[in-house]
Formats: structure tokens, sequence, C-alpha cells
């Protein structure tokens, strides 16, 4: 019989001065092993798009793309590839075409920013890659993203290409304008790989604004602490089409915030026991805190509040596991009824691929979104965007009155 692993204690106690030493030689080598782990800004780059992608994102008949590549009017026409075979297009030159065929589906002249956020009790509900993977596809149809990183643990300033802990200062992110040394975000905004999606991001120091804000709350009699993020969006409503929140897994001082800084609300939901009732809790707390802000006289409306199903799971009828999410489905259906879109993320290899290479099934090479799995996720999200869109469309012609 072999031993049992053993494992020996500290000879010595642990010091915060140790843990201090620990915390830098991580930081360190998480640095130096960067190129291995995501590559940087420099390097990571959208995916090419060919003529059919770029087509087909753009809902263009073959004739009209053929048509236009023949007479520009001032249009990319892209490159033909190494071996002449087919036509590329770069992400800017599809944003090019995006804004010059869908003038209808964009921000109206008179209108502001639409501010959506995503939100969720639960890690591991897709939260990061829902609202990541909006804003690429937001991009792609010509829209003009800012994405702002709420969560102190800085996921989507990863899927961005910035290393929060490494690359990321904390007077680049929120908290200068929670603690009251800038009025406005402009400061943060940095441009990303990604042509149309600028990025606000995080790092672990934006934790210190569940401290910051109720402090202020106290000191400063007519501070309102949630609605720091909303004032501080003010300056930037006529820059861009639509502006994007990650909150944390909770419903923080930050998560607060941004949903009161928010049109729209997307809630991706997996249909599992556990998910499902983290988000009637969720619902629950949000419910107590929206009376007592409305005793405040802090009332609130939404454009829309959305219940995306993510990482759902496809099995054989026979299979447990594909009734018991068929039961889960029938009860998110009961308890959120019109909220829930039409549209289901599946649980497939594609995107738990591209999550492993720091970014979604957008940022895919072409290589791979021939394959079924990818084809299925990228239907998906692109269903997804377009009802996103269709909402905003909505938001900004009530805006102008239209």
């Amino acid at each position: 019989m072999e031993p049992k692993p053993r494992i020996s204690a500290a000879t010595h106690p642990i010091t915060l001065q140790s843990i201090r030493e620990q915390a830098e030689r991580a930081t360190s080598i998480l640095a130096q092993a960067r190129g291995h782990m995501l590559a940087p800004d420099s390097r990571k780059t959208p995916p090419l798009f060919s003529a059919t992608q770029l087509s087909d994102r753009l809902g263009l008949e073959r004739s009209q793309y053929e048509y236009r590549v023949r007479n520009p009017a001032g249009l990319p026409t892209g490159r033909l590839n190494a071996t002449g075979a087919r036509r590329e297009f770069t992400l800017a030159e599809m944003r090019q075409w995006a804004q010059h065929y869908r003038q209808d589906h964009l921000r109206p002249k008179g209108a502001e920013a639409i501010t959506i956020s995503t939100a969720h009790f639960k890690g591991g509900s897709s939260k990061t890659t829902t609202a990541s993977t909006l804003a690429q596809g937001l991009g792609m149809r010509g829209h003009k993203v800012l994405v702002i990183d709420v969560d102190p643990q800085g996921s989507m300033t990863t899927l961005f290409g910035y290393l929060p802990a490494a690359e990321v200062d904390v007077e680049q992110t929120l908290l200068p304008l929670f603690s009251g040394d800038e009025i406005d975000l402009q400061y943060a905004v940095r441009s990303t790989y990604w042509d149309g999606v600028d990025l606000v991001p995080a790092s672990s120091a934006l934790f210190s604004a569940e401290f910051i804000l109720p402090t202020r709350q106290l000191k400063e009699k007519s501070f309102q602490f949630w609605r720091t993020l909303d004032f501080g969006l003010d300056t930037l409503r006529t820059t861009y089409d639509v502006i994007i929140c990650d909150t944390p897994p909770s419903l923080s001082f930050l998560t607060v915030n941004a949903l009161m800084a928010s049109d729209g609300i997307v809630m991706p939901l997996p249909p599992n026991n556990l998910d499902f009732a983290s988000s009637a809790q969720f619902w629950d707390l949000f419910k107590d805190l929206a009376d007592d802000f409305a005793e405040r006289g802090a009332g609130k409306d939404f454009a829309f509040i959305n219940v995306l199903l993510s990482k759902v799971k496809y099995a054989a009828p026979k299979d447990n596991t594909g009734q018991s999410t068929a039961i889960i489905r029938e009860w998110i259906q009961a308890a959120y009824a019109e909220r829930v879109l039409p549209v289901e993320i599946p649980d497939v290899e594609a995107v738990r691929t591209a999550s492993k290479e720091f970014g979604t099934v957008y940022d895919a090479s072409r290589d791979n979104v021939s394959t079924r799995t990818f084809k299925s996720a990228f239907e998906a999200y692109d269903r997804f965007v377009d009802l996103i869109e269709q909402q905003m469309e909505t938001f900004w012609l009530r805006q102008i009155g239209g």
C-alpha cells in the first residue's frame, strides 16, 4: 500500500511581510508569463473577415457587395489573401461598411448613448463573456462602444488585452471618480485592439470603492453614492453609442452604481438550480434596494431587463441532465416571462476554448469558425446582439420623441 502524501507544516510563522513578498513574486511571474497567457495589446488582434462574413454580418445581398467592390465610392475594398483566392477585410474596414449600409440602425442625431449592465449574484454565469461579446458584436455592426469594467477582478480588462495586476494603475480605474478626485470618466478611457471599442479598466484596487462610497455618504450630506457612475458618464454619452458595464458577482456598492447608471440590464442565467436560485435572490435584494431609493425620492426606470439563457447544455432526450435543464427552463420562463430572450447560448467547446484563450467566439480565426460547434455559438451570439440592437433603437427613438 502506497503511503499517503503528506504536507509539512511551516517551520516558521507566515508573517504579513512574507505574504507581501509572495504577492510581489506572483505579480512578477505573471508579468513574465504574459506572452503565454495573454497576447499583449501589440499582438492581440481581431480576426480578418471574408467577403461572405462581411456580407452576412451586415445583411448585404451578394450583388450589393460585388457592386460596391467594383464601385467603392470611398469604401475599402479589402485585399486578396496570399493565394489570391478570396478577399479579406479588417475589422476597421468592416466597420466602415457597417456605418455606410446600416445607418438606419445607428444612434440618431439628438440621442445619447444607451448604458447596459450585465448582472448576476453568482460567478460563472458568463456575465463577462456576455458583456464582452455584446461589445464586440455591436462594434462590428458600426456602433462606437465603451466597456467599463466595474469588477475588481478585472476579467473584462483581461479579455480586452490588458493585465490588471501589471498594466492598470489605480488612477486608471473607476476609483478616482468614486473618491471624488475626478468628476467624469474621460481620464480613464483607453483604446483596445478591437476597433470601435474603448475600455475603462479595472484592477483589484477597485475593491476600495466598497469603503470609499459609504464613507463619503456619511460625510457629505448631498452625496448620492448610487449615482456617482451615472454622473461620471454624462460627458461620454454623446461620444459613444452604447456603454456596457460588467459588474461584480454581488449586489455591492459597485454593482448598484452600474445598475443605477444603466438603461438596460442583461442577466445571463445558466438553467441550473443554483443559478436560478441565485437570480431570484438577486432580484429580491434589488427590489428592497429600489424601495429604499424610492423613499429617498430616487426613482429609476429601465428601458429593458433581459434574462439570457447561457451555458445551456443540450443532452439526449432520455438523459437526466436534459430533463433537469428542461424543468429549470420552465421555471425560468414562469419567473421572468417576457423578459427571457428568445435565444439560448449553448455550452459548447467553442465558447470554452475561446474563454481559455482570453477571448470570445468573435475572436476566433476563420479556420475555427467553420466547425459546427463554433457556428452554433456564433449564430446564438449574433442573434443575441441583434435583439439588443433592436432594443437600443427603440430606446433612441423614445429619447428623440420618435
